[in-house]
């Protein structure tokens, strides 16, 4: 455990820090091959294939990484990271980094996987391992494919809202809000990175008050979750608070990244994406 806990500060640390392609790369690389023996350590037939669906995406997504930057390394002759202009790899980029991330139309292995993978593993893929993605979003923002970013974020609220309504299993539902609040990342981060950023750091904050709290009540479905409250009612109330503030009801801290984005959103004229994220996140 110590090895590969080690291994994910080690590989999320290379790819935030780095400057050059193939070094962001490495660390995404050290970071898929660490989580993989934490999702697979039950040996259950289902983590086993829970690790193999998570082995090829990200296999897949890391290969397209170095493929876009090898393409602009091609034709501008530099791989710093923050010199992405090359339009053919933007555009191969902001898929790629969808894939990691899950972002719809790419987000069928992340129910499946959170599905089967303890809680506490679910919680790293649901939040740290996030992270590098995220960062390469970041550093990238101004040379992304801003179109194709927009759709798969409405997509993704969408689906994220949609497809958890008639889930019985809590790892799951947890997977389509992890999915329909990475569609409100997605879709600020051409205009507002920090923002997107700040989006990112509240809800990685909320999903571990959320996943702690079911880790400690041992907690895997909604039927188990419905008689908690008789064990421990002040954990089921400040569990009720924290899926509100996920779900972003106003007093709650959850609401504050989406008012700003949806603030932001107007001030970019694009008024229908910010009245359909928002309509899609009643869901």
């Amino acid at each position: 455990k110590l090895i590969f806990t080690t291994s994910l500060l080690l590989g999320t640390t290379l790819t935030i820090s780095s400057n050059h392609w193939v070094t962001a790369w490495a660390g995404l690389e050290i970071n898929t091959l660490a989580i993989l023996p934490m999702i697979s350590k039950s040996h259950h037939p289902r983590a086993i294939e829970a690790a193999t669906k998570y082995f090829l995406t990200q296999a897949a997504a890391s290969a397209l990484v170095l493929f876009s930057s090898m393409t602009n390394a091609w034709h501008t002759g530099q791989w710093d990271i923050t010199q992405l202009t090359h339009p053919t790899s933007c555009l191969i980029l902001t898929s790629a980094i969808a894939i990691k991330l899950g972002l719809a139309p790419f987000h069928f292995w992340f129910p499946e996987v959170m599905q089967g993978s303890p809680l506490t593993t679910g919680l790293l893929l649901s939040t740290i391992m996030k992270l590098p993605p995220i960062s390469l979003l970041f550093m990238t923002s101004h040379s992304l494919n801003q179109a194709l970013l927009t759709c798969m974020a409405i997509i993704s609220t969408a689906l994220g809202g949609w497809m958890g309504l008639n889930q019985t299993q809590i790892r799951k539902i947890l997977a389509f809000s992890s999915i329909s609040h990475l569609g409100w990342m997605a879709i600020i981060i051409p205009y507002s990175p920090k923002l997107a950023l700040l989006n990112f750091y509240l809800y990685a904050l909320m999903t571990t008050a959320v996943f702690l709290t079911l880790n400690s009540i041992k907690t895997l479905k909604l039927s188990t979750l419905m008689t908690t409250w008789a064990k421990t009612p002040a954990l089921s109330a400040m569990l009720l608070l924290t899926l509100l503030s996920l779900a972003g009801l106003p007093p709650l801290t959850g609401f504050l990244p989406k008012w700003l984005i949806i603030q932001e959103l107007t001030k970019q004229d694009m008024i229908l994406a910010a009245t359909m994220i928002s309509l899609l996140s009643l869901l």
